[in-house]
């Protein structure tokens, strides 16, 4: 089994910065994709940013947050990264960290808003940016 915990949110004010972390254990070896999701109130759930490691190493990112965000992974410590810069007030929400196999050839722009094809999620961290 694997398990995803989050953790990094808190409350920050406009212009801030933040960075959310995302720890992996159990079986990862075959893990190659992590994505960064995130849901506000009364919203749908937003790809935020992907990053795909194996071999080849690639990122996609939101238009909302491209410039702005940045992920990366260490992994030596089965940890996924995403910092966050210039914060905003839209960008509060629940943060959610997922984890899949992908094929490189599945890795595309469009796998930020694949989200159900995810197999494993974190429980999710605050972020709440106030104006």
């Amino acid at each position: 089994a694997v398990q995803v915990v989050e953790s990094g949110g808190d409350s920050v004010q406009a212009g801030g910065s933040l960075r959310l972390s995302c720890a992996t254990t159990g079986y990862t070896s075959s893990l190659n994709t992590f994505g960064w999701f995130r849901q506000a109130p009364g919203k749908e759930r937003e790809g935020v940013a992907t990053i795909y490691t194996h071999g080849y190493s690639s990122t996609y990112y939101a238009d909302s947050v491209k410039g702005r965000f940045t992920i990366s992974q260490d992994n030596a410590k089965n940890t996924v990264y995403l910092q966050m810069n210039s914060l905003k007030p839209e960008d509060t929400a629940m943060y959610y960290c997922a984890a899949h196999t992908f094929t490189w050839a599945e890795f595309t722009p469009d796998v930020l808003v694949r989200a159900a094809d995810f197999t494993y999620w974190g429980q999710g961290t605050q972020v709440t940016v106030s104006s």
